[in-house]
C-alpha cells in the first residue's frame, strides 16, 4: 500500500492522549505554585522538544538531499510529515513568549526587571536576552523553518504528480535545501540559547547548540524508527527492509556516542578551564540534582551503546523499537534536566527579590551599582529575613524545590507522573499532526531519481 489512510480510532486514541496531556497541565497547575512555575516549565520543555523534533526532520531532508543521498527515499515521507509540526508547534511557543512579555511566567531571569537592574551579568547579556529579540526571534525563525518546509513538501509532491526525467523539481529541491541548511544551522543555534540555555542566564557554553541540537537528532531517530515499525505491523511500508532499519540504527547508534563525545566535551573543558561562571551549570546539576545528571547519561549514552553494538541488534524489530523507546524518553528526560533546575534556580530567586521588596522596601534598596545599600543596622537582617519568608512561601505552595535542590521535589527535581501524562499528551498532537500529513501524499516519492537506489538499498 502506498497511501497512508489515518483511521478514526486511530484518531480517537490520538484524541484520548491529547486530553489526558491537558488533564495533567490542570492539575500541575491546581498545586503549583503563585508564578505556576512548574506548569509553565513543563510546557516550555515540551514545546521545544517537539518543536526540535520538526525542525530536526525538514534539516535532515535538506542534508540529504544536498549530500546527493538516495537511502532514504523509502521513508522521507515520514520525515516530511514530521516537519509539518512547525506550525502548530509555533503557535504553542508564542504562548510561552506571550506568557515571556506579560509577565505570566518567571522561567527566565533576564525577563523580570528588577533582576536585571542589581545583576552586572544579566545587565551584559540584555542586548540578546530581551522581550523583543526573544519574541521576534520566535516568530521570524520558526516561521522561516515552517516555510521551508511547506515549500520541500510542496514539491515533493508536485514531483509525484508531474515529474519527468527533467527533474525540474527535485533541481528546485537541491537549490532549497542549499539556501535552508545555513539558514537553519546559525538560526537554530539562537533559538535554542533562547529557548533552553537561558533559563541559566549566568552561564554560557559554545557547545550548548551543538549538543542540543543532537539529542533533538537522536530524538527523531529513535522516534521514526518505532513509527516505522508500528506502520509496518499495519501493512504499510512493506518497501523498507532490513537494510533501511540496519541505517536507522546505525544513527541512533551513532549520534548517541556523538550526544556524549559533547556531553563530555562540555563537562571535560569547562572543568578543565575551572571557570566559575561556567562551572556552575555542572556544580548545581552534580550536587543537587544528582538522579538527573547521572540518569541522564545512562539513559542515553550507556544503555543504547551496550544494545546496540552488536550488528544484528539493528536488524530486530523488537529490540531496536526497545532501545528507541528507551532512547526518546532519555532524550526527553535530557530535555527536562536542560531546563528544570535553572527555572527552579530563577523561581527561587525571584521568590526572593519579591519578598524581600514587598515586606522591606523601607529597609533594603540597591544603588546604582548593583550594591545593597541598607537604611538602618538592621538591614542585613531584613534581607536574611526577605530569603527565609521567600524560602517560606515556597513551601507553602508545593514549592520546595526551589530552594537550590535542598530538598526533593516532584516535577523539579525528577519527572513525575504529570510530566509523563503532559509528554505523552503533546506526543499525541504531534503524531495526530505527523500523521494527518502522511496520509495526504504517497509513502513512496515517485520520479525521483533515486528512487530506484532507495528501493534497492543495500549496506
Amino acid at each position: 500500500m502506498n497511501q497512508f489512510t489515518f483511521e478514526a480510532k486511530h484518531k480517537t486514541v490520538l484524541f484520548g492522549f491529547m486530553g489526558l496531556g491537558l488533564l495533567c497541565l490542570v492539575l500541575t497547575a491546581l498545586g503549583d505554585d503563585d508564578f505556576l512555575t512548574r506548569t509553565w516549565s513543563n510546557y516550555l520543555h515540551n514545546s521545544v522538544f517537539f518543536l526540535g523534533i520538526g525542525f530536526v526532520s525538514i534539516f535532515v531532508l535538506t542534508a540529504f538531499t544536498t549530500a546527493y543521498a538516495g537511502w532514504h527515499l523509502v521513508l522521507q515521507r515520514v520525515w516530511e510529515a514530521f516537519s509539518s509540526f512547525l506550525v502548530p508547534g509555533l503557535v504553542l511557543m508564542l504562548l510561552v513568549v506571550a506568557g515571556v512579555v506579560l509577565d505570566w511566567n518567571h522561567l527566565y531571569h533576564w525577563a523580570d526587571e528588577a533582576s536585571v537592574a542589581v545583576d552586572p551579568i544579566l545587565q551584559g547579556k540584555v542586548g540578546f536576552l530581551n522581550n523583543t529579540w526573544y519574541g521576534l526571534g520566535t516568530l521570524l525563525v520558526v516561521g522561516t523553518w515552517a516555510y521551508f518546509a511547506h515549500r520541500y513538501r510542496t514539491l515533493s509532491r508536485q514531483e509525484d504528480e508531474m515529474g519527468t526525467e527533467e527533474y525540474e523539481q527535485y533541481k528546485k529541491i537541491k537549490t532549497l535545501s542549499a539556501i535552508f541548511l545555513p539558514i537553519g544551522g546559525f538560526t537554530s543555534a539562537a533559538m535554542i540559547w533562547q529557548w533552553v540555555m537561558s533559563v541559566d542566564a549566568h552561564w554560557y557554553s559554545t557547545l550548548y547548540a551543538w549538543y542540543s541540537t543532537a539529542s533533538w537528532f537522536v530524538a527523531t531517530m529513535a522516534l521514526t524508527i518505532m513509527l516505522l515499525i508500528w506502520l509496518k505491523s499495519r501493512g504499510y511500508y512493506q518497501n523498507v527492509t532490513n537494510e533501511h532499519f540496519h541505517d536507522l540504527g546505525k544513527y541512533l547508534f551513532a549520534f548517541s556516542v556523538f550526544w556524549t563525545y559533547l556531553w563530555f566535551s562540555q563537562y571535560m573543558l569547562i572543568w578543565y578551564a575551572n571557570n566559575g561562571e561556567e562551572t556552575v551549570y555542572f556544580q548545581t546539576r552534580m550536587n543537587e540534582y544528582p538522579a538527573l545528571y547521572w540518569g541522564n547519561l545512562i539513559l542515553n549514552f550507556v544503555l543504547p551503546f551496550l544494545i546496540l553494538m552488536r550488528n544484528d541488534t539493528k536488524r530486530k524489530f523488537g529490540t531496536l523499537f526497545f532501545v528507541s523507546l528507551i532512547v526518546f524518553f532519555g532524550h526527553w528526560y535530557d530535555y527536562f534536566q536542560m531546563i528544570k533546575p535553572g527555572v527552579a534556580h530563577t523561581a527561587h530567586e525571584i521568590h526572593a527579590m519579591h519578598a524581600g521588596h514587598d515586606d522591606h522596601s523601607d529597609a533594603v534598596h540597591m544603588d546604582g551599582h548593583g550594591e545593597e545599600a541598607h537604611a538602618d543596622d538592621h538591614g542585613d537582617d531584613h534581607a536574611e529575613d526577605a530569603h527565609a519568608a521567600a524560602a517560606d512561601h515556597g513551601d507553602g505552595h508545593g514549592d520546595e524545590g526551589h530552594g537550590h535542590g535542598s530538598s526533593f521535589q516532584m516535577g523539579t527535581t525528577f519527572p513525575g507522573l504529570l510530566e509523563i501524562g503532559t509528554m505523552l499528551g503533546f506526543l499525541a498532537l504531534f503524531l495526530y499532526v505527523a500523521l494527518s500529513a502522511l496520509a495526504k501524499a504517497k509513502l513512496m516519492p515517485e520520479n525521483h531519481p533515486f528512487v530506484h537506489e532507495s528501493e534497492h538499498h543495500h549496506t
